[in-house]
């Protein structure tokens, strides 16, 4: 096939016009490579999403945290949460800690590793 037959093509009269040459640069232009690219806006989506994810989570640890101080503001709450979690203890007391099999177990890995 001669250039000759190739021009007289209807297609290749269509592609090689100017103004189809010139909207198709402007658009690969526009989805690749200019600052407001389709990727880009792809990866600012992906951010925002892991964004509100993150959000969404921090909202409901700051609802639970409300809850515990809520719950703290108690005396008697107050003075369990501090034996249970700091092994506070009155005067003239004595604490126990029990603990299981399985729980010495691991210790004695951890101290072998």
């Amino acid at each position: 096939m001669g250039l000759k037959n190739l021009k007289k093509k209807k297609w290749f009269a269509i592609l090689t016009n100017i103004y189809v040459l010139v909207l198709t640069v402007f658009v690969i232009w526009m989805l690749f490579f200019d600052t407001n690219s389709l990727l880009i806006h792809r990866e600012l989506k992906k951010e925002i999403k892991n964004l509100e994810k993150t959000q969404q989570f921090l909202r409901s640890e700051i609802e639970k945290d409300k809850k515990i101080i809520d719950k703290l503001s108690d005396t008697n709450e107050l003075e369990k949460f501090a034996r249970e979690q700091y092994f506070l203890k009155k005067k003239d007391e004595e604490i126990y800690l029990i603990e299981y099999e399985d729980s010495l177990k691991r210790k004695k890995a951890n101290d072998q590793d």
